[in-house]
């Protein structure tokens, strides 16, 4: 947050809320979470991290093969790489989401972690399945710890809805899911338009062609197995984004959100889809 922003709500760069107050000068301790304010003082922000080899690292993207690989090169940070390669962090049991995002040559660019979770909802998380249909936000980080995007799942029944916001907490667009059954399908949307759609291949939904409004398409997520062992005993999944072309605002936050939402909107529903 720059000196010049103007006074008011934004996402909690701490990650331990949805929303910080900002004075214009400092952030406060006045901190907001599913819609209730309450009081925390700053500090102590995190960047999640995975303790994952770059030889792993690179070797997810050779998995994702040739197909999607890009003919530029990437700027070094989320938002201008033309590969990202998406690592969750492997636990036993999962009551939050962690990711940490490298490029091709297994820099870390920066994380995603789940904020504004009650200790009820993790408790929730634990000890059933319920949550599945409960709101999760996300926030899409740099290695700062500055929050670059906002990821909203609403509550949802059968179809999942990513809203997609930058730090300010202005809307960029939407991830609407389509259908429930065979290859799923999402829209990507923004200022009330179709800009673009995620198409899974297979019925699992676990590689993705993303197209924009002509349906060529700009980019591909790949699901890369990680072994027996630990896709059987741990939550991790392993995703390689592969962005074909230089893409523009909307599309490109949009672009860069999808597999994360991916994982969010269908992987909390793998007992009822699997």
């Amino acid at each position: 947050m720059t000196s010049t922003a103007a006074p008011g709500w934004y996402a909690d760069p701490f990650g331990r809320h949805e929303a910080r107050y900002y004075d214009g000068a400092n952030w406060t301790e006045h901190v907001s979470s599913h819609g209730r304010q309450s009081v925390d003082p700053p500090g102590g922000g995190n960047v999640p991290t995975v303790q994952r080899s770059p030889e792993k690292v690179q070797r997810d993207v050779e998995r994702a093969g040739k197909a999607g690989v890009a003919g530029w090169q990437g700027g070094g940070s989320l938002f201008s790489e033309s590969v990202l390669v998406v690592n969750q962090k492997a636990k036993l049991i999962e009551v939050s989401n962690e990711y940490a995002i490298y490029d091709q040559n297994a820099r870390q660019l920066g994380a995603v972690r789940e904020v504004g979770q009650s200790n009820l909802k993790k408790a929730v998380r634990l000890l059933s399945s319920y949550d599945q249909y409960l709101t999760h936000k996300l926030q899409l980080v740099d290695m700062q710890g500055v929050p670059q995007l906002t990821l909203t799942r609403p509550a949802k029944v059968m179809k999942s809805r990513i809203i997609v916001q930058d730090a300010a907490g202005a809307e960029i667009g939407q991830i609407i899911q389509q259908n429930v059954f065979g290859k799923i399908r999402f829209a990507i949307e923004s200022g009330g338009y179709t800009i673009g759609s995620i198409n899974g291949e297979n019925w699992r939904a676990w590689n993705f062609s993303i197209r924009d409004h002509t349906d060529v398409e700009v980019a591909r997520i790949t699901k890369t197995w990680e072994g027996l062992a630990k896709t059987m005993f741990t939550t991790a999944d392993n995703y390689v984004v592969q962005i074909h072309t230089q893409l523009q605002a909307p599309l490109l936050p949009m672009v860069v959100a999808a597999a994360v939402s991916i994982d969010t909107a269908l992987k909390q529903d793998s007992r009822g889809f699997g």
